[in-house]
This record gives C-alpha cells, sequence and structure tokens, in this order.
C-alpha cells in the first residue's frame, strides 16, 4: 500500500462561521446526515495518519486533479489529491485498463474518498468528502437512477474515448458526489471543483501546470 508523500500536520480548523455557512447550505433529505453530522464523522481525517491507519491510500498516480485535466475551465479550480477506501469502492485489482470497482457504499459517515490539498510547508489539508460508485455496479444492485444527496444528484463523470483529455481521471465510468466540508467553496458545497484549489504547491506526482519533483 502507498504510504503519504507529504507531512501529516493537522490543517488549522476553519473559522466557526465559514462552518456555519457551510452547513446551512443544504438541507437533508429524511434519513440523511445533516453537513455538521458528516462534519463530525470526519473531523479526525484531518490527520491524514489517521485516514493511512484506517485503511485509505493514496490514488496511486498522486496526482493533484484540476479541472481543465478533465476537460473544464481552469477557471472552475481543482479538486486535490484523493485519498480512497479499495473496500468500500470494492476495488480489488490494479486498473484494468481503468479503476473499477463493485461497491455501493454511499453513507458519508464514512466516505469512501477523503480529498487533500497540498501546503507549503508539505502538509496535506483536509478539504472534502465524497462518496462514489460505479454506473455498471449501481445499475446491477437495481438502480435506476443516480444516487443523490441532499436532493442533489450525484455528478456523472464518463471519459469520451475522442478527445486526448481523460475526463473520468482513470476511472471507469462513475457517479461521485463531493462536500466541501473543510474548505469554502464559491462554486457551490457540491460541486466537483474548487477554485482555491490550485495544487500550487504539489511536490510529487503528476498536477497541471507543474512538474514533478
Amino acid at each position: 500500500m502507498l504510504c503519504a508523500t507529504a507531512a501529516s500536520l493537522p490543517a488549522a480548523p476553519i473559522d466557526a462561521e465559514t462552518a456555519r455557512r457551510i452547513d446551512a447550505s443544504s438541507t437533508p433529505a429524511p434519513g440523511e446526515l445533516a453537513l455538521a453530522e458528516v462534519r463530525k464523522a470526519t473531523e479526525r481525517f484531518r490527520d491524514v495518519d489517521v485516514a493511512l491507519a484506517e485503511g485509505y491510500i493514496a490514488e496511486p498516480t498522486n496526482t493533484c486533479e484540476m479541472a481543465d485535466m478533465m476537460g473544464h475551465p481552469r477557471a472552475l479550480g481543482g479538486m486535490g489529491i484523493h485519498y480512497f477506501r479499495p473496500d468500500l469502492l470494492g476495488i480489488t485489482a490494479p486498473p484494468n485498463p481503468r479503476v473499477d470497482g463493485t461497491g455501493t457504499h454511499v453513507d458519508f459517515n464514512l466516505p469512501s474518498i477523503l480529498i487533500y490539498d497540498p501546503q507549503e510547508d508539505g502538509s496535506l489539508e483536509l478539504v472534502a468528502v465524497e462518496n462514489l460508485v460505479f454506473i455498471d455496479a449501481w445499475t446491477k444492485a437495481g438502480n435506476t437512477e443516480a444516487p443523490s444527496f441532499h436532493g442533489v444528484a450525484y455528478d456523472l463523470m464518463r471519459d469520451d474515448p475522442a478527445t486526448e483529455i481523460d475526463e473520468a481521471h482513470g476511472f471507469e465510468p462513475h457517479y461521485d458526489r463531493h462536500v466541501w466540508l473543510y474548505r469554502e467553496n464559491t462554486n457551490g458545497v457540491f460541486a466537483q471543483f474548487n477554485p482555491s484549489v490550485t495544487c500550487e504547491f504539489h511536490k510529487t506526482g503528476t498536477a497541471h501546470g507543474h512538474t514533478s519533483s
């Protein structure tokens, strides 16, 4: 399994007013967690060492994802570095040729993916949590529509083989839902990309506009 490539210093918490705005930005459907509850359930993962100890691993290419890497306007911003739980995604083998899985996990009490933004001092700051399900597994489980959270359908990501850009960043077609609990997002709490994520301080792997070191 992969190790963290940056120091795991916990980031300073967002201020109370920012947290209040984020928590008030959407309303849960019956039986769903409120955003404040998701924050409480995931706060420990601000320390990436805790995430590693609980089975999360860095995405194999250690890429810091930006919107224009997936064919979207650069002004939308970025995602960051993904750490994921292979068991929750149902991933049992290396990409062949793309990452695929059989999981249908959509519980934000324990998100299948954590997203970190590299900092100048080498630390990783938790900025968002995410759940992802592969379309094939989701439909085979009897679902006819995309999953939703707080009344918002998950985003669809599917690569277009006719383009040079990989619109699904190495994954088979899937639905995903980002929740920007730890970094305010002017695009919206459920947007895929955040303008405040730039990958400027990413030191290893691949980041658009930056070279590996």
